[in-house]
């Protein structure tokens, strides 16, 4: 009996060894737990135990050899530009959706932006995150990331220094036209404008990585003119649509810096929400509002159980990736949103009378 278990077992080493041997690293663990179970049945059950074995070792070899068909199968993320100055993730404006998508698979969520549009945000839990705006005929329009997957043909990518882009790129643009009037850009801003290949493109800085790049924006020309006014008129959709993006934007960033994740709260999101409308309600721009309660108190009035808490607050930026940005450049806003021991996020936006949005990010975690 045992002589034929043996040539039974050399029978199948013979025929699937080729499987065997592709994936040979993992191959080696799964063999090395046969002898083990083999060994642990009585002798009448070898044979049964045996081709069961096999069975599941086939079922396995398969499944990775599927893996790893479908990993090489998948394009690089910085190839680098086929027609453009820039590229995020081997993707251009102008480029066609279902094409794209065949790869790089739907989007994770869709919100309305300050063009009208939507951002559809793209990412494996937040890994290599990037946000796409298409035009009326499923073409790329819009391109944002803040993760290493900037390609340009004059070198620049994630954590080039400014010096060095604006070496390859000239001096930046200071102003924006909407109809008849200039928007003045401001001096200390931690961003740079440029007119390239028919789009805008905003290079935006850490001042805390040694004024390095650290995101993109690229807006088609078409899509620019489009926004007729520098602020976006506050509407419902839109609130949800910077609430959300503000969401994933920071989270992007704790996936970058290696911080765990947050969850949204919608007890949180409401807190932040009334706060922003507040401010923007009654004029003013503070932690502490006209009745003299900080956001600790707040919190505790809406009876959210938290141990550690932080708020941020931004005012005036015309969407939430400036917004964001702009954060991430103040350190005691960009400690919050790197704060390890944060579990959970609310964000609220209210807009004023003149359409400038107010942004409350409220991160805590709960009591034990």
């Amino acid at each position: 009996m045992r002589l034929i278990l043996l040539i039974i077992l050399g029978l199948f080493v013979y025929l699937y060894w080729p499987l065997i041997d592709e994936n040979i690293r993992i191959g080696k663990e799964i063999i090395k737990s046969i002898p083990v179970e083999i060994n642990r049945e009585t002798e009448k059950d070898h044979l049964s135990t045996l081709r069961e074995e096999w069975n599941q070792i086939k079922t396995r070899i398969n499944d990775i050899s599927d893996k790893n068909t479908e990993k090489a199968k998948e394009p690089e993320r910085k190839k680098g530009p086929n027609n453009q100055y820039f590229s995020v993730s081997n993707i251009e404006l102008g480029d066609d959706r279902n094409k794209l998508e065949q790869w790089i698979g739907p989007p994770e969520r869709s919100s309305i932006n300050e063009y009208g549009v939507f951002w559809h945000t793209y990412h494996d839990h937040f890994q290599n995150f990037l946000m796409l705006a298409y035009d009326d005929e499923d073409k790329v329009a819009a391109i944002y990331t803040n993760h290493d997957l900037i390609s340009s043909t004059g070198g620049i990518e994630l954590g080039s220094p400014r010096g060095f882009v604006l070496e390859q790129l000239g001096s930046p643009i200071e102003r924006i036209q909407k109809g008849l009037t200039f928007y003045q850009l401001p001096h200390d801003r931690g961003y740079d404008l440029f007119h390239i290949d028919g789009a805008h493109v905003w290079i935006f800085y850490d001042f805390h990585q040694n004024d390095t790049v650290t995101a993109i924006q690229i807006i088609s020309n078409k899509l620019e003119q489009q926004r007729s006014n520098f602020y976006t008129r506050e509407s419902d959709e839109l609130r949800e649509g910077f609430e959300h993006q503000l969401f994933d934007l920071t989270n992007a960033t704790r996936m970058k810096h290696n911080v765990p994740i947050l969850q949204w709260d919608n007890h949180a999101k409401n807190a932040a929400r009334r706060h922003s409308k507040d401010m923007a309600d009654n004029g003013f721009f503070s932690h502490t509002n006209l009745n003299g309660k900080s956001p600790f108190d707040r919190m505790e009035a809406e009876n959210i159980p938290f141990s550690v808490a932080g708020e941020n607050l931004a005012y005036g930026q015309t969407s939430s990736i400036f917004a964001h940005e702009g954060l991430m450049n103040s350190i005691g806003h960009r400690e919050n949103i790197l704060r390890a021991d944060f579990r959970l996020v609310g964000i609220g936006v209210a807009f004023n009378l003149d359409s400038h949005p107010y942004y409350t990010q409220n991160f805590y975690s709960k009591r034990p």
